[in-house]
């Protein structure tokens, strides 16, 4: 069995223990936004796996790196949107592995007769000439 690192788990005093912090460090990060945990029905503080984590780092940076808490706070925010990116990113993918089995076609070629007629051709396949014998053959590529 496996605990999901999202599962707010952690009261203020065990989730300050286990981040090396001070309890009321933990409530100011959380008033600045930089780890906001989730909130009970009383409204206390619970924390998850992966908020004593970004704690963890938070101290990192701040102590190690010398990093302010607005270039801390900035560092999370990005970290998260190209975390959710990168979920979007592997859905596509996903999708488009799937697609690849179907006979989708990734181009398609059209003629058009001088009476403004359009037909779908094969690549490879040269449109019927007119009766007239014009055999003017236009072909557009966008770019």
């Amino acid at each position: 069995m496996s605990i999901d690192e999202h599962a707010p788990l952690f009261v203020i005093s065990v989730a300050a223990e286990l981040a090396g912090m001070h309890p009321q460090t933990l409530r100011t990060y959380d008033r600045l936004g930089i780890v906001s945990p989730s909130r009970t029905s009383g409204r206390g503080r619970r924390y998850s796996a992966r908020n004593i984590a970004q704690l963890r780092q938070v101290q990192q940076l701040s102590q190690e790196e010398g990093i302010n808490l607005a270039g801390i706070k900035r560092i999370l925010e990005l970290e998260s949107q190209v975390a959710q990116l990168n979920t979007q990113l592997a859905a596509a993918q996903a999708h488009i592995a799937e697609t690849a089995g179907r006979a989708v076609p990734t181009r398609r070629v059209f003629a058009t007769s001088q009476e403004g007629e359009i037909t779908a051709l094969r690549q490879g396949q040269r449109p019927r000439r007119s009766v007239n014998g014009s055999g003017a053959l236009v072909v557009w590529r966008p770019r």
